[in-house]
């Protein structure tokens, strides 16, 4: 008897749905208070994957088989580290404008 190839989006979704829940376990066990603003991400992210299979509706912000765009993915890795209580990184510091060469012309 052959098995059907495995749903990716049902793939995506499952995979999306527990790291969500995971990141929200972490906070609980270490006692992290997440903001207001973090707490509502992480519901209503959850709630459009659970809805719609996926947390975004522009095809240019994510891969086509991902239930996260890649943003959300960011902001979900901040999260878990902060409930890790891992230190942030440096920030980056943006380029500078260079000064124009002294011409003698």
């Amino acid at each position: 008897m052959k098995r059907a190839p495995p749903d990716r989006k049902e793939q995506a979704k499952r995979a999306a749905l527990n790291a969500l829940k995971r990141v929200r376990r972490q906070a609980d066990r270490a006692d992290v208070k997440l903001s207001d603003w973090e707490g509502e991400f992480l519901g209503s992210v959850e709630e459009r994957v659970k809805t719609y299979g996926r947390a975004f509706g522009d095809p240019e912000k994510g891969a086509a088989g991902e239930a996260l765009s890649a943003l959300q993915a960011v902001k979900l890795k901040e999260i878990a580290a902060k409930a890790k209580g891992e230190k942030k990184e440096l920030q980056r510091r943006p380029f500078k404008r260079r000064a124009k060469p002294y011409s003698e012309d």
